[in-house]
């Protein structure tokens, strides 16, 4: 199961793009602790989870006003994207803590 926590961390939708970020600012990927792997998976976790309450708290919204275009559903993504990665980075809503202390207990168990 510590494969799990490993792997969990560089499924996430969005480790792809902080890895694609680095590899264009020329930083080099520092290595992580499985402490740190986990961590982030709980964080990347919780980020898609918020992101799905996010984009149906927004479909109640018809989009009509002074933005409304062909681009508004794309905006719309993006935006709930960037809310739900501060929101998860601030702490969340608390999911991202229980996430971690499973993972970690499941990487202790598998040492076993």
């Amino acid at each position: 199961m510590a494969s799990f926590a490993l792997a969990a961390g560089t499924a996430s939708p969005f480790a792809a793009k902080d890895a694609a970020t680095q590899f264009i600012n020329g930083a080099s990927p520092k290595p992580q602790s499985p402490q740190a792997k986990a961590r982030a998976a709980a964080e990347d976790f919780e980020a898609v989870f918020l992101n799905s309450m996010f984009s149906e708290m927004f479909t109640g919204v018809d989009g009509k006003g002074p933005f409304d275009g062909p681009g508004t559903a794309i905006w719309r993504s993006m935006l709930t994207d960037q809310y739900a990665r501060s929101f998860a980075k601030a702490g969340g809503v608390g999911i991202a803590n229980d996430v971690y202390r499973s993972l970690l207990a499941q990487q202790e168990a598998s040492m076993k």
